[in-house]
Order: structure tokens, then sequence, then C-alpha cells
């Protein structure tokens, strides 16, 4: 199917490449959340930015282990071609070592977790030992060191854990509580205020006057922003009048890092967002070769990075993952700011122009074979937000790419990757 019909992206000779613009982007980001780190308890460090490396006072486990419920023993005691006949003498339970020793032709009763004894090398897992009375037998074949785990295995004492710069999941904080971390130094958390300009936009819940529409922008971005560990301003929406636009922007820059707007940043009469961030600071970028969301701005308000996203709910949400979110989590002291792309199997047939970065809203399907294959959603207008609803992420077409064929490999952007 020929998509270069109905095109309004035809004049691109003067537009900005998605790696220009993010090569400009990188250049300008700089921590601004430094200049006040908190300490702040693990039960409440998810998802904030980590300000200073952690590292292990201590080997994780603290000893050797068992890794199963069974039989401690001596490897060298075993027969190597029969069973094996051990005197079991006494237990090792976790949290309750055993304490002693073991002697040469001796097995100790072990439990997941428990202290290996001193002199025992491998364990036989209880379903692999018959027992009778205070005797076990082992098959032949057991390897030597099964079932045991290493002192230090997980972590060793010195050990950086967990990175200056790493965003925290779930698992980190596991892995700072594993070491012994009952609270961690962070970056404050970015401050963004975020504003939706229009004067076609209602609140929802109030009337909706003849030509408006309710404002659907503030609440996805507004969400997408707290996901990010960030504080965030809603601003509510601007008027269609440059000295509204002007002053709400200048007000705000007082007061936050980052100042993110969508609507206002196109070359119509009624958008005024881009004037007023050139008369109160700098403008680096406007105008990509990228589809959806060519008016796309970049640039400083004061002291406050800006960002103006398209006014369409489709585009605004798309550059905010592509471009917004990665310097949100920069100005926040991140390190890791690309998101992983994955490989599917297009279920579709496209083309586009040369020179210009394209996504799509697809949803993945299981092939025969078991892997993901790409459904295009239909039809693909940067309005339509139940098209974001009813997708699983985006397929990303590179700018040197005029034609996907049904069967090939394509980029693959899941929500889940970056909405969280």
């Amino acid at each position: 199917m020929n998509q270069l019909a109905d095109d309004c992206f035809n004049q691109a000779d003067d537009l900005m490449s998605m790696a220009t613009a993010l090569a400009i982007l990188r250049q300008r980001i700089v921590t601004v959340t430094q200049d006040k780190l908190e300490q702040i308890p693990l039960a409440r460090a998810l998802g904030r930015i980590l300000a200073q490396d952690v590292t292990s006072g201590l080997d994780v486990p603290p000893h050797d282990n068992s890794a199963v419920d069974g039989y401690a023993v001596r490897h060298d005691d075993l027969v190597a071609n029969g069973p094996s006949r051990l005197p079991v003498l006494g237990r090792s339970a976790a949290g309750h070592p055993h304490g002693a020793r073991l002697a040469a032709g001796q097995a100790v009763r072990i439990f997941t977790g428990a202290v290996m004894p001193e002199g025992a090398d491998t364990v036989v897992m209880q379903e692999d030992a018959v027992r009778a009375e205070d005797y076990i037998t082992i098959p032949p074949g057991l390897a030597l060191g099964a079932n045991r785990r290493h002192k230090g295995e997980d972590t060793k004492r010195g050990d950086v854990v967990l990175a200056r710069g790493r965003r925290l999941r779930p698992q980190d904080l596991g892995l700072a509580a594993s070491v012994g971390q009952a609270d961690l130094s962070l970056y404050r958390p970015l401050r963004v205020a975020v504003f939706s300009t229009g004067d076609e936009l209602a609140e929802p819940g109030a009337r909706l006057p003849t030509g408006a529409i309710y404002d659907a922008n503030r609440y996805i971005l507004t969400a997408l922003i707290a996901g990010l560990g960030a504080n965030v301003s809603d601003l509510g929406i601007l008027s269609d009048d440059a000295a509204a636009v002007r002053e709400g922007l200048s007000a705000a820059a007082t007061s936050h890092d980052l100042l993110l707007t969508s609507g206002g940043v196109s070359v119509g009469d009624e958008d005024h967002v881009r004037g007023a961030v050139e008369a109160l600071g700098h403008l680096h970028f406007w105008r990509l070769a990228i589809k959806p969301g060519r008016p796309l701005a970049l640039g400083q308000v004061g002291k406050a990075a800006f960002v103006g996203l398209p006014g369409n709910p489709v585009a605004a949400m798309v550059c905010f993952l592509r471009f917004a979110r990665p310097l949100i989590l920069g100005l926040a002291g991140a390190v890791d700011l690309d998101p992983v792309l994955y490989r599917v199997t297009s279920d579709f047939d496209y083309q586009k122009k040369a020179g210009r970065r394209e996504w799509l809203r697809a949803r993945l399907e299981r092939q025969e074979d078991g892997g993901p294959r790409a459904v295009l959603f239909r039809p693909q207008g940067s309005g339509i937000i139940s098209s974001l609803v009813q997708t699983h992420g985006l397929v990303e077409i590179a700018e040197d790419v005029t034609q996907v064929k049904i069967g090939e490999l394509v980029d693959f952007l899941p929500f889940d990757e970056v909405t969280s």
C-alpha cells in the first residue's frame, strides 16, 4: 500500500534529522538536580536516581550455603562406581549453623540457605538420597560441589553494586538491601512544569463549547513525567495570546527545571509558543524530519530547559518518548537514556519518504513459530488517541528506509519500555 499521498510532511529539505536533534539535546544535558542530595529510605527510593555509588561492605552470601534441602557431605567420601552409605550426624538450618567440622565419612542434614558445615563441599538433594534411621544411601554420579552456593558468588566486599546515575528499579532496591543499605543518596526530583496551549481546549468535566475539544495531552504528559520520578506542576491551559504565553512561561521558569508545552510551536497565526521562547531565551531547534511530530522545539527559558511538543496527542506522546524522556532523565542525573528497541516481524507493507524518521502504532501478535509480529493499527492519524490504547508500541522506521514489506524485520519500541 502506498502511503505517500495526503502527506503534510513533504517539504523536508530544511528539516533537522532525529540523530542531529538528539546530538544537540545531549550536548545541552547537564544534571541540574545535584544541588540538593537526599538520603531516602529504600522503601521510598523506587524510580529515583542514585547520586552516589553503592559499594558492598560484605560478601553476599556471607558464607557457603546449600541451594537445596538435603545432606551435606565430603565428595571424597563418595564411592565413584556404586552407592555410598554415610551416617547422618547433626543438622544445619537457615540461621542455625551446624557449628562443628564435618568429619570424614559423615553427612549432615542441611536445609536451603543453611551454612555449609566446615569440611563439607557437596550437597545431595533429599529426594536423591535414601534414608534409613541415621544413615543415608547416595547413588553414584554426584558432581563435586553440587547444590553448593559459594560465599560472595552474588557480590563481593568492595564491589560497586549500583552505580551513580542509575534509575532505581525494584530489583535494584533488593540488591541494595542485600548488602545492608537502609537508605540511599539520591538526586532531588526534577521539577517540571506542564502546559497545554490553545483556545479550543476545555478541561474534562466542563461544558464543551462548539468547536472545542477536551484536553488529553496534559493527562498523558503529566503521567509520563511522574512515572520518571519527577515532580510535576500541572499549570493548565495557556490561551492563544502571545502576552499570556510569555507571562506563563516566564513565571514557571523561575521555579522549575524544565518547561513542557504541547501545541503552539508551529507557524500558524495562533502559534505563540515559539516566539515566546525566542523572546525569553533561546530556541535550539524546532522543525524535525520526523512523523508524527515535525513541529518539536527544544530551547531555554531563563535557567529552565524548554520542550515544545506538537499539539496532536499521538505526536505529543511519540515525541515525548523519543526526545523529552531522555532530556528529563539526563537533567535528573540518569546515565542510561536510550530505550531498547526490539526486532519483530512486519505484518504489513509500507512506503515512506527517504530522509525522515517515522513511527507507526502497532500491536504484537504471536506467529506460528512463536515469534512476535507487528500488526498496524489503522488509521494512523496523529489525533487518534485510541490507537495508543489499542497497540503495544511503535514500529520505528529509519530515515534511509523507504519501503517495508511483509515478513521483514523492523525495530519495535514497546510502550512498556518507555512509560515507566
